[in-house]
């Protein structure tokens, strides 16, 4: 193994491998440092893994009505909760060996252990522990001609609900614990959040979400966020908004928790509490005030390019701040080491990155809402086409939801989509493509979509924004 890179890359995320990846297609001599498992918080207790819990939860949510399927089933079906996180962590693990494969078939060299930086072409690596307990790594150092710090971020914890990882937990903890709580309080409806409300519901926990906004999923268009909250109160979900927790003791045996909402004092009783206010980037212990590389509020500054206020010292992903998505921090990785070897790429547009939350129904964003255009100064059209009036979601047996899009009357310009709805982050990829492509209205409107289809509601949205309605 070398001791001198072209590029080194400490963290393994998406970002942060799909970064090294690049790197070393650009003929870049490449390292990656990892000091827990190889992808990071996305690929092991985040994206890959929740989306397998919420499969589960979904399957468990149509087997209670498979009578509206014309089926019948002899008894009862019922979640074995512990098969359920075991399945997830099946899938991590499998992906987990897919990118050690990548970094085999891309000539990376995988250095395990925390790296820290002393100056900025030279990387300590010391050894550290895995979230399996496995103590990995040996001192060494390296050094390369550019570094970029990938090593992502963690659960924010807020002075009322300090996470002890037992009776207050986090999403880590929410993914992996074997033991099914009986009642859940959820504090924060982020995405997290809310996925999170939905997993445990349909296991058959009893799920109270607290949400300091006046709505659910507060960065998403107020009719999305509606449609939602109307949806998880009809599940059975218990949905607080307006309310700020409080504090949390332990009372007779169990957790109570005390909620403000309003001029009224509210207490929720429940087993455990998961903290799901945001994160807070690793920027700990990397040597970065020694360099005097600049922070803002747990994140590292930097350029439209990922460069730090350190020449050679690049920082992407979430550490780097949001949008915390997977996404976001490989497109990030890629621009920026593409910056490095002298191409000519622009700088990401960050008002094209879609936003997806995958609890049942699905959200999906991008772009402006409705009162973000307006404020923008845009003279607006609006279309919005139901679910309920697809046949395909008619014949799924998922009526709920819409797509909506927003359009600039003066030029077509595509301002933003918001479809909540099933398979709604499958279909916004078609506005990321539109929006990149500075498709207008009318071109969408001429684009052939197949029939029947989910993907026909965002053209039927366009016919309404154009007061050409088609099929409502």
């Amino acid at each position: 193994m070398a001791t001198h890179y072209d590029c080194i890359v400490i963290g393994t995320g998406p970002g942060g491998y799909e970064t090294a990846i690049r790197a070393s297609q650009l003929d870049m001599k490449t390292a990656v440092i990892e000091k827990n498992k190889l992808g990071g918080v996305c690929l092991n207790v985040g994206c890959i893994p929740t989306k397998a819990l919420l499969k589960s939860a979904e399957v468990m949510a149509q087997a209670e009505h498979l009578s509206d399927y014309g089926l019948e089933l002899d008894g009862t079906v019922t979640p074995n909760f512990a098969k359920v996180i075991e399945r997830s962590r099946n899938t991590a693990n499998k992906m987990n060996k897919g990118v050690q494969y990548l970094m085999n078939k891309n000539n990376i060299d995988v250095i395990q252990g925390h790296g820290r930086l002393t100056d900025p072409n030279t990387v300590e690596v010391s050894p550290s522990v895995t979230m399996d307990g496995e103590e990995v790594g040996e001192e060494t150092t390296v050094t390369g001609d550019t570094v970029i710090i990938a090593t992502g971020a963690r659960a924010r914890e807020i002075p009322p609900l300090p996470i002890d990882g037992e009776k207050v937990i986090s999403y880590k903890e929410a993914m992996l614990q074997t033991e099914q709580p009986d009642r859940l309080l959820v504090v924060g409806a982020g995405a997290i959040g809310v996925e999170f409300a939905y997993f445990y519901h349909h296991m058959g926990t009893e799920v109270t979400i607290v949400e300091v906004e006046d709505h659910l999923v507060p960065v998403e268009d107020e009719e999305v966020s509606r449609v939602l909250e109307r949806s998880y109160k009809k599940k059975g979900i218990n949905v607080m908004t307006g309310a700020m927790l409080q504090g949390v003791e332990e009372h007779n045996g169990e957790l109570r928790a005390e909620i403000q909402v309003g001029d009224d004092t509210e207490y929720v009783e429940c087993d455990q509490v998961l903290s799901a206010v945001g994160v807070t980037g690793n920027i700990e212990d990397l040597g970065l005030e020694e360099l005097g590389i600049e922070t803002e509020n747990s994140y590292i500054t930097i350029d439209e390019y990922g460069e730090t206020t350190v020449d050679g010292v690049y920082a992407i992903g979430d550490v780097a701040g949001g949008p915390w998505l997977a996404h976001k921090a490989s497109h990030e990785g890629t621009t920026c080491v593409e910056h490095i070897a002298g191409h000519d790429v622009q700088p990401i547009n960050f008002d094209n990155i879609p936003g997806c939350t995958y609890c049942q129904p699905q959200i999906a964003s991008v772009g402006y809402t409705e009162a973000e255009a307006k404020e923008a100064g845009y003279d607006i059209r609006v279309g919005k086409f139901p679910f309920s009036a697809s046949g395909k979601a008619a014949a799924l047996g998922h009526t709920e939801g819409f797509a909506k899009v927003i359009f600039d009357k003066k030029y077509g310009e595509f301002l933003g989509c918001h479809i909540v709805g099933n398979e709604a982050t499958e279909l916004i990829a078609e506005v990321v493509v539109a929006r990149k492509l500075e498709t207008t209205g009318h071109e969408i409107m001429e684009a052939i979509h197949p029939h029947p289809t989910l993907s026909e509601a965002i053209m039927e949205a366009t016919h309404v924004a154009y007061d050409q309605p088609m099929n409502i």
